[in-house]
């Protein structure tokens, strides 16, 4: 099982928590979706992750592991987080292609961010890209393996589109937050039919 096959839970923080002067404001929000719970949760720079799966276990670790990260607890209402629950309703109804929340890229870092600022900037609504084809245009054209590592890196799926990057055979590849999720995202953009139940 490669590491993008894994189930999808909270990116793990590139770097230690700040101190306590570095305290960064951050809030978080559920969200009911077609394809189950997700977990966000924004900064004052933007939406700073995307958690598949969000039942009670998954969120007490996701939320443990931002409290230490941004070194305090989270704050009732950050404005970025109210877009992204806005912006996520309007693209599960079909009424959104493109997302305008800003990002907050702090829980990515390296050549996994490297390739998921490709993945948000160059791959819209309804396309995809193969992984080799993601490797080559971040310069990195002996890379495909890692980028699939770097999809399951993603602290932002849906949003950063890794569910948009499938197997040069054809196939849709792994995906973090399983592969009926990847169906059903692909199938929401008109990648793939619609399931028949």
């Amino acid at each position: 099982m490669t590491y993008e096959e894994q189930d999808s839970g909270p990116a793990t923080p590139p770097d230690a928590a700040p101190d306590a002067a570095a305290r960064r404001d951050w809030a978080w929000g559920g969200l009911t979706t077609p394809i189950g719970p997700l977990l966000l949760a924004a900064t004052r720079e933007g939406l700073v992750q995307v958690v598949f799966h969000a039942d009670e276990r998954t969120t007490r670790g996701a939320l443990a592991r931002l409290e230490q990260f941004f070194g305090g607890p989270p704050l009732a209402e950050i404005p970025h987080l109210t877009t992204a629950t806005a912006e996520l309703t309007a693209y599960f109804a079909g009424e959104l292609r493109s997302f305008t929340v800003p990002l907050d890229w702090s829980l990515s870092a390296g050549f996994n961010a490297r390739v998921l600022h490709a993945l948000a900037d160059g791959v819209p609504y309804g396309s995809v890209v193969g992984y080799q084809d993601l490797a080559d245009r971040v310069g990195e054209p002996g890379a495909a393996r890692a980028v699939g590592a770097a999809m399951g890196s993603n602290p932002l799926p849906v949003v950063v589109p890794c569910h948009r990057v499938v197997a040069s055979d054809g196939g849709i590849g792994g995906f973090g937050g399983g592969l009926e999720t990847k169906r059903l995202l692909l199938a929401l953009e008109g990648v793939l039919p619609a399931p028949l139940f």
